[in-house]
């Protein structure tokens, strides 16, 4: 099978973007029409989410129709209200009898400190966004959830980079195909796992090999600055304007609780490439879908739902553009 590197690669996952790119908000819609079993899993601190409960593995609901990621803080939840209107309109949903009822949890970032503060994705942004949906190559960087995401703000936005979407994929054998999505709105640093080298983060504002437009500066590293006084007197400024906020698929037959699982072993693709991850000042939060049958350890599908997670935040910081007066890496 050849892959898109994209978590569409997974059969039955569609991705719709819509944002203001003047505002630098949007929404991601990932659509399963037919329905796909759901977990989740929150480890950052300052989380902002919609019908998670309902994933918890005793409760009644066995699949979702949509997963929403979207900026806006906590306005941004409106977004999942335009999802399940555009899902009832195509008569999609739980079959309560009387109603066909739309399941689209959803999770936010913080991006208001970024373009416009009072404009935030809405129920028409998130309709817009769901009719857009389609099982195809997804566009990065600054598209959807990642058109205000950020990384790098111990010191506020001032030495902050650009951040964004980014989305992978691999087929981990037997067919079973395993991909990610995820919007990159870190407090700390985006680091490859393969160097240990900070890709993207909190810039020192100092000449070094660091190439950011047409000068050079260095990284100042943020766990490096948590042990100095300066560091441990502003975490306060970095209290708002972060979380990571991503999804894996996996057409491998999973139950609610094992979808659970995999969203928490998926959070080790989190721990691998930023660093500080699930902080205080963070909400980061992973959600599993598995939309199809086929056979596979519930072991192996979380170990590379992590691997993949990894490809997709250092995908979401390469592919950013410099916008809102933050620089990005991606120059085309």
């Amino acid at each position: 099978m050849n892959l898109k590197n994209s978590i569409t690669d997974v059969r039955g996952i569609e991705v719709g973007h819509a944002q203001n790119e003047e505002a630098l908000t949007g929404c991601t819609v990932i659509l399963c029409r037919k329905g796909a079993v759901a977990g989740v899993d929150v480890r950052g601190g300052a989380p902002g989410t919609r019908e998670t409960d309902l994933l918890n593995p005793v409760n009644l609901v066995q699949k979702v129709h949509a997963i929403v990621l979207a900026g806006g803080s906590a306005f941004g939840l409106d977004a999942a209200s335009g999802v399940v209107r555009y899902l009832e309109k195509n008569k999609i949903g739980f079959n309560t009898g009387v109603a066909k009822v739309p399941i689209v949890p959803s999770a936010i970032l913080f991006d208001l400190n970024l373009g416009r503060a009072d404009v935030r994705p809405d129920a028409d942004m998130g309709y817009y966004a769901a009719s857009l949906a389609k099982a195809d190559v997804v566009v990065e960087g600054n598209a959807g959830a990642g058109t205000g995401a950020s990384v790098g703000k111990m010191f506020g936005m001032t030495l902050a980079m650009k951040s964004g979407l980014g989305t992978a994929s691999m087929d981990i054998g037997g067919g079973v195909i395993v991909g990610a999505i995820v919007a990159v709105n870190a407090f700390g640093d985006v680091v490859d796992p393969k160097t240990g080298e900070i890709v993207a983060g909190l810039r020192s504002g100092k000449v070094g090999p660091l190439r950011i437009g047409k000068k050079e500066e260095s990284f100042a590293d943020t766990l490096a600055m948590m042990k100095t006084p300066l560091g441990r007197g502003v975490l306060s400024i970095a209290s708002h304007g972060n979380t990571v906020i991503g999804a894996v698929a996996t057409n491998a037959a999973l139950t609610k609780a094992q979808a659970t699982k995999v969203a928490q072993m998926a959070h080790d693709g989190f721990a691998r490439t930023i660093r500080p991850a699930h902080t205080m000042m963070d909400g980061d939060t992973i959600f599993a879908l598995s939309t199809g049958a086929k056979k596979a350890d519930v072991s192996i599908v979380g170990a590379f739902a992590a691997e993949v997670m990894e490809q997709a935040i250092i995908r979401a910081v390469k592919m950013a553009k410099s916008a809102g007066g933050l620089p990005g890496l991606n120059k085309t």
